[in-house]
């Protein structure tokens, strides 16, 4: 009965999305890796359109002000992500761990 069990529990593992994630560790890493790109996605869709705000806001002070405010935050974003990138290089310097590339 227990080959059965296992025999099953090897099948869907042949199911899984990515079979490649066999540990918690590596799928934390995915999520951060992917975050990181999201991150950066993200900020510069918003540097685009508050660029955008403040070339078509054409004498309007208040839309130019919400121009001016996407912009700062896209890139108070980006480099918070940068850092914290940064920061998870140092650690792995620091540590020898492989955190974001788990064998």
């Amino acid at each position: 009965m227990f080959e059965q069990v296992l025999a099953q529990s090897e099948d869907l593992q042949a199911l899984a999305p990515n079979p490649g994630l066999t540990s918690f560790g590596m799928l934390i890493t995915a999520i951060v890796k992917n975050s990181f790109v999201l991150a950066g996605i993200i900020s510069f869709i918003l540097l685009i359109f508050g660029g955008f705000n403040v070339i078509v806001a054409a004498g309007d002070a208040k839309k130019a002000q919400q121009g001016k405010a996407a912009i700062t935050g896209a890139v108070t974003g980006l480099l918070l992500v940068l850092g914290s990138f940064w920061l998870v290089q140092i650690i792995e310097v620091i540590t020898g761990l492989k955190l974001l590339s788990p064998q």
